[in-house]
């Protein structure tokens, strides 16, 4: 008997009247925003403008889900186009299935549209959403959680999920979820390319790169624990071999793009550096003209409250100030000198 596991939901859809609320659907789009905030902020510090991540991510994210949705289809079409089943059922991608693979080549060509329309460098563009993409996975994987699906062998562990549902051949029990393993290892993954970023100056698709083969490595094992229907090649399902081909890639990468191409880019968006430029050059004359007008204001005030001497109350303006009076010391000496030189004068007319 379980004494402890992870229960499943009873249902992944609630009904809003007639509009269906789907938790797969609502985790896709959370882990949509995370990414573009997380980005956004990443590429305004390495000196793009802002709003330039959401504008790429309008191209991106489509492109991805389709992309998603039709390497799921392919791989496992027996779902959709074998005997028994409706192909229509390839269309309804709230019902869940959506290959990582396909969803990152598809949307790597979507972004790149939109960045060649914006001037962005493509490189420099992954570098910036490459943790942000690490989030949204993990936050997606718990549409998993309510589709009760993608778990691994049976279990009686603690954190065990359970799974009640018995659809297409579901047994009920307790699995190990790999869901919560792969959503655990993506967050792990976005720490380890924000920190391998600052600590080695990444540039060129250089962290990019780091996000794929990290979570390749995580993927290959996760992988192997799963029981769903699968492809197998030579013992291993499809998806082990596509995440150890895909591993070898971003890693030779890596080593040639570091020797091609040290360091990182000095310019990720053209014209950015310009525009704050302009921002910083309006701003200091704001503050020039407020000061300017502080000054002015200020000398007014002086004027008005000193008085002016030019002004004799109840009278007209004059227009000279009045003489200062001559120093009453210096006017007796004065008629002291007269009298002594007037009684000369009289001694020498006696």
């Amino acid at each position: 008997m379980e004494l402890a596991f992870i229960p499943s939901p009873s249902r992944g859809v609630l009904h809003l009247g007639p509009i269906p609320l789907r938790g797969y659907a609502f985790c896709i789009i959370i882990g949509v925003f995370v990414a573009v905030w997380l980005g956004n902020r990443r590429w305004i510090a390495r000196g793009g403008r802002p709003g330039t991540v959401a504008d790429i991510a309008v191209w991106a994210v489509p492109f991805g889900l389709i992309g998603g949705r039709l390497y799921h289809v392919i791989t496992d079409y027996q779902l959709y186009f074998s005997e028994g089943r409706d192909w229509v059922d390839a269309f309804k991608i709230w019902e869940g299935g959506l290959g990582i693979w396909g969803a990152i080549a598809f949307g790597a060509v979507g972004a790149w549209i939109g960045a060649r329309r914006r001037g962005v460098p493509m490189p420099a563009y992954a570098d910036a959403v490459a943790p942000g993409i690490a989030l949204a996975q993990a936050i997606g994987r718990w549409g998993n959680w309510f589709n009760q699906e993608l778990y691994g062998k049976a279990t009686d562990l603690p954190w065990a999920v359970e799974i009640t549902s018995t659809a297409d051949g579901r047994v009920p029990g307790t699995y190990h979820p790999t869901f919560l393993y792969e959503s655990l290892w993506c967050i792990g993954v976005a720490f380890l390319v924000i920190w391998a970023d600052r600590r080695f100056k990444l540039g060129h698709g250089r962290a990019f790169a780091l996000y794929v083969a990290a979570y390749c490595a995580g993927r290959f094992w996760i992988e192997y624990m799963r029981v769903d229907d699968a492809h197998h090649i030579l013992g291993l399902r499809l998806n082990n071999w596509t995440a150890l081909f895909v591993f070898l890639l971003a890693v030779l990468y890596i080593v040639l793009s570091a020797r091609m191409r040290p360091g990182r880019e000095a310019v990720v968006e053209p014209g950015a550096e310009t525009a704050a430029g302009d921002a910083g050059s309006d701003a200091e004359k704001e503050a020039e003209a407020a000061a300017a007008d502080d000054a002015d204001q200020t000398d007014a005030e002086g004027k008005a409250d000193s008085p002016d001497l030019t002004k004799a109350p109840g009278t007209a303006e004059n227009t000279r100030a009045p003489e200062e009076p001559e120093d009453s010391a210096d006017t007796e000496d004065a008629q002291d000198a007269e009298a002594v030189k007037d009684g000369a004068d009289s001694a020498k007319k006696g």
